[in-house]
């Protein structure tokens, strides 16, 4: 089949582009408002950027929440979505009003950041504290600016839980990362195979 992508003309119930770039990482976003309100909340859009200087993006469909206080406060948090996290996260996803604590939400404890003014997860396996470098706005053919907010935050701090480090790596395997699929899919990390870059010459 094909179809032009600003139409809707796929004849599918749902819209299958977001099930196609997948899977994708969930950048669970902490940050703290300027009226010092907690908020926590996940999103697939999200990735990394480059690693030096290592720097992360998350970007939000709306002016949402997480969004508005890392404009505000400058600052904000990754925590790492594992697989006996997903409940949680799920719950944090919440369409809540502001000022609503999702941290409590999700029956999560509330840490502070080392380096930067945001709470994160103290249950996560591993976090990512930020500072913002970066809030834009994508642009479209026609010029006009998308409604979304990518914000870009190098990282100045990264927490580790002891439990997941073996033979001196991060195990993924022990981490068991969930990533977002399209719809309303997710999927847990399936069996891991290493593969090595050929060499040439």
């Amino acid at each position: 089949m094909f179809y032009r992508a600003d139409t809707r003309d796929h004849g599918l119930p749902h819209d299958p582009f977001k099930a196609i770039v997948a899977p994708r990482p969930i950048g669970w976003i902490g940050t703290r408002g300027a009226d010092g309100g907690r908020n926590l909340g996940p999103y697939s859009f999200f990735n990394t950027v480059c690693d030096t200087p290592k720097i992360v993006m998350f970007s939000s469909s709306g002016y949402k929440h997480s969004a508005r206080n890392a404009l505000e406060t400058g600052v904000f948090t990754v925590n790492y979505v594992s697989a006996d996290l997903m409940a949680a996260m799920n719950a944090s996803s919440a369409a809540v009003p502001y000022g609503v604590d999702e941290f409590d939400l999700a029956g999560l404890t509330a840490a502070e950041g080392e380096m930067v003014d945001a709470p994160y997860v103290a249950e996560a396996k591993a976090v990512l504290e930020c500072r913002v470098t970066q809030i834009i706005r994508p642009v479209g053919l026609d010029g006009r600016e998308a409604d979304a907010h990518m914000v870009f935050g190098q990282v100045v701090g990264i927490r580790i839980d002891d439990s997941v480090i073996q033979n001196g790596r991060f195990d993924v395997a022990l981490a068991r990362p969930v990533t977002r699929l399209g719809y309303m899919d997710y999927a847990e990390a399936g069996p891991l195979f290493e593969l090595a870059r050929p060499k040439v010459g």
